[in-house]
């Protein structure tokens, strides 16, 4: 019972609390590229999800498993980099495979999952949190949760937005705000609310 406490607590702190483009500011890139639908922004975030919390629990293994028995620790960077990019080039080809709408859609942006800070900074803070201070299997658990939390922030935040932007095309914005300031703005006022949930802690 303690436990699953434990990941509720990591769950609504990961998604809500500590929002990874609201109040971390990673994966900016994304966040304001793909936002421009509800749909395309939906289809980002599932990829995100998939691969955040996949390669959350990989990374979790590989670390334990390999780069911590052989003292390998500091080239975790390295290997979880590597381990992204092949989550995300599965991605690619199952979304070009089952979805080729979408796959043209998200263009670019799809391939950039690999570079995104977010992913990357999520595999780095489960190490620094929870593999040197927990068993392998609270670590496994707990950095899985951690990756899918904050991949569900991620894509609560971009479908968010990507309503608003949707919205905005119809209203009438001043000449200087129209394009990337309004939607700086838009992204601004959205962290402010976010901000409302640090009450939950």
């Amino acid at each position: 019972m303690k436990e699953l406490t434990v990941l509720l607590g990591i769950a609504m702190s990961s998604a809500l609390i500590n929002n990874v483009v609201l109040s971390q500011f990673l994966g900016l890139c994304p966040f304001l590229g793909v936002s421009k639908n509800v749909k395309t922004a939906g289809g980002m975030g599932a990829a995100v999800i998939f691969v955040i919390t996949i390669s959350s629990a990989v990374t979790a293994m590989v670390y334990s498993g390999i780069l911590k028995t052989f003292g390998l620790e500091y080239l975790d960077t390295i290997v979880f980099i590597l381990v992204i990019a092949a989550l995300v080039q599965f991605v690619e080809m199952v979304l070009k495979k089952i979805s080729p709408g979408l796959y043209n859609a998200l263009g670019v942006y799809l391939p950039l999952i690999t570079t995104n800070c977010a992913v990357l900074g999520v595999a780095l803070t489960n190490v620094q949190q929870y593999a040197e201070k927990c068993s392998f299997g609270k670590y496994l658990l707990r950095g899985t949760v951690n990756g899918f939390a904050t991949a569900a922030g991620f894509t609560v935040s971009i479908v968010i937005l990507a309503g608003l932007r949707e919205k905005m095309e119809y209203n009438d914005i001043p000449k200087s705000f129209r394009g990337t300031p309004i939607v700086l703005l838009t992204a601004g006022l959205m962290a402010i609310a976010f901000f409302g949930f640090s009450g939950l802690r």
